[in-house]
């Protein structure tokens, strides 16, 4: 076991020398590490999902996101038990993410010189990652759940967020000024716990914290993130979705949507019994789930040009 536990600390000590050094991942490196990925990317690298795909994830339920994921073995996707600014308020986007760890003065000092001095980054950490902020991209921060003294987000970062994202955000740890945050609209953010403390940033004198890492794979609670993954949340709870798994989602989903709207009212009608809906389907109602799509195609809470497709190729 020695060679393991050796081989372990080796590539936790270059993964570390790499986040004091360059904090940021390569571009290189983000394609490296999602060659599924085959569509387009932004500048950085990070894989970029259409919009399209995003407006119809909106629709999407966490079960279904899951259930797909579970499906292709990502098995460590959701993060549960938040709390919400503007509960109800579904988050779509893309990640972009920021890691924190316990604070370390040298550490600090040395990634704060960097970033001054080399990457032309101004003022504190907790600020940089939100300069990258694109449209529709979610910022997705572990800051490993610290209260006390841990916000690193009120409502003038969160009001920054929003100018620059049209989004919200998802923070492992404890945020402020949620009165301020309350009053933007059409915005909603999760977090872990409320503190009216703030984060502190002083490594001569007071920290509590150090940004190791921007826009690289980070971990929320149970879930593993990538920069560019698809972020949903609804319902108090958060999938993440890799980038290529996205249309998957968003295709199978559709198709469980309409199947459930078609059963449902075929049961409310008597036409089929529970135990005919909530099996496999006889070719007798596949036959009438087509002809009911058909009939209803332009009422359908699916576009017109997906149940086309669906109806040509049966992708269910």
């Amino acid at each position: 076991m020695g060679h393991i536990k050796w081989s372990i600390c080796i590539g936790i000590s270059l993964v570390f020398t790499s986040f004091v050094s360059s904090q940021q991942i390569s571009k290189a490196d983000l394609i490296r590490m999602s060659p599924e990925w085959t569509g387009e990317r932004f500048e950085d690298g990070r894989p970029k999902v259409s919009d399209d795909l995003l407006n119809r994830m909106k629709l999407v339920t966490l079960e279904e996101a899951w259930a797909t994921l579970r499906g292709a073995n990502f098995n460590y996707q959701y993060e549960g038990e938040w709390k919400e600014v503007h509960p109800g308020e579904v988050i779509v986007g893309r990640a972009v993410t920021a890691t924190f760890v316990p604070g370390r003065p040298d550490i600090h000092k040395a990634i704060d010189k960097k970033g001054h001095e080399e990457d032309g980054r101004i003022k504190a950490q907790n600020s940089w990652p939100i300069d990258l902020l694109q449209k529709r991209d979610v910022y997705v921060v572990d800051h490993f759940g610290l209260v006390v003294d841990g916000p690193s987000i009120g409502d003038n970062l969160a009001n920054s967020i929003f100018a620059k994202s049209g989004n919200g955000f998802i923070y492992y740890g404890a945020i402020r000024d949620i009165a301020g945050m309350k009053e933007l609209e059409n915005f909603n953010a999760y977090f872990k716990s409320y503190h009216p403390s703030h984060h502190l940033n002083e490594p001569e004198r007071r920290l509590n914290s150090t940004m190791i890492a921007i826009n690289q794979p980070t971990r929320i609670g149970m879930a593993t993130v990538m920069p560019g993954d698809v972020v949903l949340a609804r319902d108090g709870g958060v999938v993440f979705i890799p980038a290529y798994l996205a249309e998957r989602v968003v295709k199978t989903s559709e198709v469980v949507r309409l199947r459930d709207m078609f059963g449902h009212q075929r049961l409310r009608e008597q036409k089929y019994t529970a135990g005919q809906i909530d099996t496999r389907w006889s070719d007798e109602i596949e036959k009438d789930f087509s002809q009911w799509l058909n009939d209803h195609i332009d009422e359908l809470p699916v576009a017109k040009e997906q149940i086309q497709e669906m109806l040509k190729t049966r992708t269910w």
